[in-house]
């Protein structure tokens, strides 16, 4: 029978007809494979794959070694056997976690993603994971999210090879490894927990800070370094732990997570880095939408103002270049002071500040203005003069104490985020 009846048959609405075409397919596989993927030279679009991509998940295990080998063998183009090797089901679950430890980074990451859709829970797997996370740089995407899916499966197993003297050092840094990335800090045991402390303790006071930059765009606040405590009150910020500055900013710009809420109802969580004093004030990095409730300008203002009351002095930087956005604002003892907001033109709020400059003969002024309409200066310049520009942060900057991770919502605990930080 020719392959063109065959494949005509596997779109057949018949039952019958569809199984005996796979049969017949899977009979003749070292005939019809290699006729399958000499014909994908003509292939153009991507939706021309799939009689190709039925045949070959008919056939299974077979194809699936050879579609390989031809991928090995560049007789395939990268972007066709990427999404044919994806076909496949779970007959070569074997052969998607061999394809897992592949050196080859995009290969690997095609066979953690077929763990993932199988959602296959193997010795094999979890050795694919324990190498891939072992090294630390260039960790294929879906092995992190197949330590995430099967970690519940996976933690007696990996925390039984993090303490095996019989395997190697390599295996035990990556069982730990893949402990974190699936279930944070809080899947190790203590003794880990207690070596992870320590480390961070000893990371600190060599530790040479760098903040997020705001080239396109970026929000953060600033507090006294002497009255920062106020800050975890202030926010609702629960279980602070020291951290370093690298580990901190990767926290804060990490994405949130939901957790079931005391209601039943998902709960958003995310988390805060307050920073160790710099210059003389401590900055506050996390999530916007979490950290600024409501209104995005009125949450601005209230935020501000609420911190300024646990703290005394308080303020508040966001930009936005692709919006056009350029606010700072000032607030003392529960009141702002001093704001600047820039869409288009600017606008000020309040007396100006010893640090602006009057522009009288600026753009924006006008000899009937009140004195309050001084300096244009926007956030990414004011910071400097107002507390600390986080882009000038580095060697020179003279630092006290050290950082704090924390959560937005209690009894969550740093545990629930999944996935390493750069100490």
């Amino acid at each position: 029978m020719k392959i063109e009846s065959l494949l005509e048959d596997l779109d057949s609405d018949d039952a019958a007809r569809v199984e005996a075409a796979a049969a017949r397919l899977a009979e003749q596989a070292d005939t019809v494979v290699p006729m399958l993927l000499q014909r994908l030279g003509d292939v153009q679009r991507a939706a021309d794959l799939q009689p190709t991509t039925r045949a070959l998940r008919h056939i299974g295990p077979p194809a699936f070694d050879a579609l390989l080998a031809a991928w090995r063998r560049k007789e395939v183009r990268d972007w066709e056997a990427s999404r044919l090797i994806k076909a496949f089901d779970e007959r070569c679950a074997d052969q998607y976690a061999a394809l897992a430890a592949d050196p080859n980074h995009g290969m690997s990451d095609d066979g953690f993603q077929g763990l993932l859709r199988l959602r296959v829970e193997s010795e094999a797997g979890l050795r694919a994971l324990v190498d891939k996370v072992a090294g630390g740089h260039f960790v294929p995407y879906k092995a992190r999210d197949y330590a995430r899916l099967l970690h519940d499966s996976f933690r007696p197993r990996l925390r039984s090879l993090r303490r095996d003297p019989a395997v190697s050092p390599r295996v035990r840094r990556g069982a730990m490894a893949a402990l974190v990335e699936g279930g944070g800090i809080d899947a190790l045991d203590d003794r880990d927990q207690a070596a992870v402390e320590r480390l961070i303790r000893v990371k600190i006071p060599d530790e040479i800070p760098s903040l997020p930059s705001s080239a396109l765009s970026g929000w953060w606040m600033a507090v006294p370094g002497a009255s920062y405590e106020g800050v975890f009150e202030a926010l609702g910020l629960h279980d602070r732990r020291p951290v370093t500055v690298a580990a901190g900013v990767q926290a804060s710009e990490s994405r949130e997570i939901d957790v079931p809420g005391p209601d039943g109802a998902d709960l958003t969580v995310g988390r805060a880095f307050v920073t160790p004093e710099l210059n003389g004030w401590r900055l506050i990095f996390g999530p916007f939408d979490l950290l600024v409730v409501g209104d995005p300008w009125e949450g601005m203002i209230e935020t501000v103002e609420r911190l300024s009351v646990h703290c005394g002095h308080a303020q508040f930087f966001f930009l936005d270049d692709a919006g056009g956005s350029d606010v700072w604002i000032v607030a003392e003892n529960g009141r702002v002071i001093r704001q600047y907001a820039a869409e288009g033109e600017p606008e000020w709020e309040g007396d100006p500040l010893p640090w602006e400059t009057l522009e009288a003969d600026g753009s924006y002024s006008d000899p009937d203005d009140s004195p309050s309409n001084a300096g244009t200066m926007g956030a990414r310049s004011a910071c400097a003069y107002l507390s600390v520009d986080p882009d000038a942060v580095g060697p020179d900057t003279e630092v006290r104490g050290h950082g704090w991770l924390a959560v937005t919502a209690p009894g969550v605990g740093h545990g629930a985020f999944p996935g390493r930080l750069s100490i």
